[in-house]
Protein backbone atom coordinates (compact mmCIF):
# COMPACT_ATOMS: atom_id res chain seq x y z
CA UNK A 1 0.00 0.00 0.00
CA UNK A 2 1.44 3.29 -0.69
CA UNK A 3 1.34 6.69 1.40
CA UNK A 4 2.54 5.43 4.56
CA UNK A 5 5.21 7.46 4.93
CA UNK A 6 5.27 11.55 4.41
CA UNK A 7 7.89 13.95 4.03
CA UNK A 8 11.93 13.84 3.00
CA UNK A 9 13.94 15.49 5.83
CA UNK A 10 11.20 15.20 8.56
CA UNK A 11 9.63 11.33 7.40
CA UNK A 12 7.09 9.41 9.41
CA UNK A 13 5.50 6.10 8.34
CA UNK A 14 2.18 4.67 9.98
CA UNK A 15 1.94 1.48 10.64
CA UNK A 16 -1.25 -0.73 12.25
CA UNK A 17 -4.77 -1.12 11.03
CA UNK A 18 -8.33 -0.38 13.08
CA UNK A 19 -8.91 -3.82 14.26
CA UNK A 20 -5.14 -4.99 14.84
CA UNK A 21 -3.68 -4.81 18.16
CA UNK A 22 -2.08 -1.57 17.74
CA UNK A 23 -1.09 1.69 15.82
CA UNK A 24 1.65 3.55 15.40
CA UNK A 25 4.00 5.90 13.59
CA UNK A 26 8.44 5.92 13.01
CA UNK A 27 9.50 9.48 12.88
CA UNK A 28 12.78 10.30 11.26
CA UNK A 29 14.73 13.18 10.84
CA UNK A 30 13.98 14.78 14.04
CA UNK A 31 17.12 16.15 15.40
CA UNK A 32 18.43 15.28 18.85
CA UNK A 33 18.32 17.29 22.46
CA UNK A 34 14.95 18.31 21.76
CA UNK A 35 12.57 18.02 24.74
CA UNK A 36 9.54 15.76 24.35
CA UNK A 37 6.76 14.03 26.74
CA UNK A 38 4.37 11.55 26.33
CA UNK A 39 2.04 14.58 27.64
CA UNK A 40 2.36 16.85 25.16
CA UNK A 41 1.49 14.13 22.76
CA UNK A 42 -1.47 13.44 24.23
CA UNK A 43 -3.23 16.23 24.02
CA UNK A 44 -3.57 16.39 20.46
CA UNK A 45 -4.35 12.90 21.05
CA UNK A 46 -7.47 13.60 22.80
CA UNK A 47 -8.85 16.04 20.99
CA UNK A 48 -8.89 13.69 18.30
CA UNK A 49 -10.31 10.60 20.31
CA UNK A 50 -13.26 9.02 18.96
CA UNK A 51 -17.11 9.29 21.17
CA UNK A 52 -16.42 12.71 21.84
CA UNK A 53 -19.41 13.75 20.04
CA UNK A 54 -22.70 12.04 18.26
CA UNK A 55 -20.97 13.45 15.02
CA UNK A 56 -18.18 10.74 15.21
CA UNK A 57 -17.89 7.02 15.74
CA UNK A 58 -19.37 5.38 19.33
CA UNK A 59 -16.22 3.21 19.50
CA UNK A 60 -14.45 4.19 22.78
CA UNK A 61 -10.23 4.47 22.60
CA UNK A 62 -8.15 5.73 25.56
CA UNK A 63 -5.52 6.38 22.60
CA UNK A 64 -3.01 6.68 25.02
CA UNK A 65 0.23 6.87 23.69
CA UNK A 66 4.07 5.24 24.47
CA UNK A 67 6.91 6.11 23.57
CA UNK A 68 8.95 2.90 22.32
CA UNK A 69 12.10 4.32 21.22
CA UNK A 70 14.06 7.35 20.46
CA UNK A 71 14.13 9.23 23.51
CA UNK A 72 16.62 9.24 27.31
CA UNK A 73 15.92 10.51 30.30
CA UNK A 74 17.84 13.90 30.77
CA UNK A 75 19.52 13.14 34.60
CA UNK A 76 19.24 17.18 34.62
CA UNK A 77 15.60 17.98 33.88
CA UNK A 78 13.75 14.60 34.70
CA UNK A 79 12.12 14.65 30.99
CA UNK A 80 12.86 13.06 27.76
CA UNK A 81 15.11 14.21 25.40
CA UNK A 82 15.16 13.13 21.44
CA UNK A 83 18.27 11.17 20.35
CA UNK A 84 18.49 12.09 16.58
CA UNK A 85 17.27 8.57 16.10
CA UNK A 86 14.14 7.22 14.99
CA UNK A 87 10.72 7.86 17.28
CA UNK A 88 8.56 5.08 17.72
CA UNK A 89 5.29 5.71 18.79
CA UNK A 90 2.44 3.28 19.69
CA UNK A 91 -1.19 3.32 20.48
CA UNK A 92 -2.61 0.75 21.24
CA UNK A 93 -6.48 -0.67 20.57
CA UNK A 94 -8.81 -1.60 23.07
CA UNK A 95 -12.31 -1.25 22.01
CA UNK A 96 -12.37 -3.24 18.51
CA UNK A 97 -15.58 -5.23 17.63
CA UNK A 98 -14.57 -6.94 14.48
CA UNK A 99 -17.22 -9.63 15.06
CA UNK A 100 -19.62 -6.53 14.53
CA UNK A 101 -18.54 -6.45 11.40
CA UNK A 102 -19.63 -10.78 10.08
CA UNK A 103 -22.54 -9.64 8.54
CA UNK A 104 -21.15 -7.01 6.36
CA UNK A 105 -18.29 -9.44 5.37
CA UNK A 106 -19.58 -9.38 1.38
CA UNK A 107 -21.00 -6.01 1.60
CA UNK A 108 -19.49 -2.79 0.50
CA UNK A 109 -20.31 0.45 3.05
CA UNK A 110 -21.46 3.19 1.16
CA UNK A 111 -19.24 6.44 1.83
CA UNK A 112 -16.16 3.81 2.56
CA UNK A 113 -13.10 3.25 0.88
CA UNK A 114 -13.71 -0.51 1.36
CA UNK A 115 -14.49 -0.91 -3.09
CA UNK A 116 -11.74 1.26 -3.86
CA UNK A 117 -9.01 -0.16 -1.69
CA UNK A 118 -9.87 -3.97 -2.55
CA UNK A 119 -9.84 -2.85 -6.22
CA UNK A 120 -6.67 -0.74 -6.04
CA UNK A 121 -4.43 -3.14 -3.27
CA UNK A 122 -6.18 -6.48 -4.23
CA UNK A 123 -7.10 -7.09 -0.41
CA UNK A 124 -10.11 -6.17 1.39
CA UNK A 125 -10.45 -5.80 5.27
CA UNK A 126 -13.88 -5.76 5.98
CA UNK A 127 -13.76 -5.22 9.93
CA UNK A 128 -13.60 -1.58 10.48
CA UNK A 129 -11.69 -0.83 6.79
CA UNK A 130 -8.43 -1.23 8.00
CA UNK A 131 -5.61 0.87 6.93
CA UNK A 132 -8.11 3.48 5.34
CA UNK A 133 -10.29 3.68 8.72
CA UNK A 134 -10.04 6.87 10.06
CA UNK A 135 -8.88 5.40 13.19
CA UNK A 136 -5.50 5.22 11.39
CA UNK A 137 -5.08 9.01 11.62
CA UNK A 138 -4.49 8.74 15.50
CA UNK A 139 -0.74 7.74 13.92
CA UNK A 140 -0.67 10.58 12.22
CA UNK A 141 -1.82 13.17 15.04
CA UNK A 142 0.90 11.51 17.16
CA UNK A 143 3.53 12.22 14.70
Amino acid sequence: MSHNSFGHMFRFTTWGESHGPALGVVIDGCPPNLAISEEIIQRDLDRRRPGQSRFTTQRQEADQVAILSGTFEDERTGGLKTTGTPIALQIQNTDQRSKDYSDIRDKYRPGHADFTYEKKYGIRDYRGGGRSSARETAARVAA
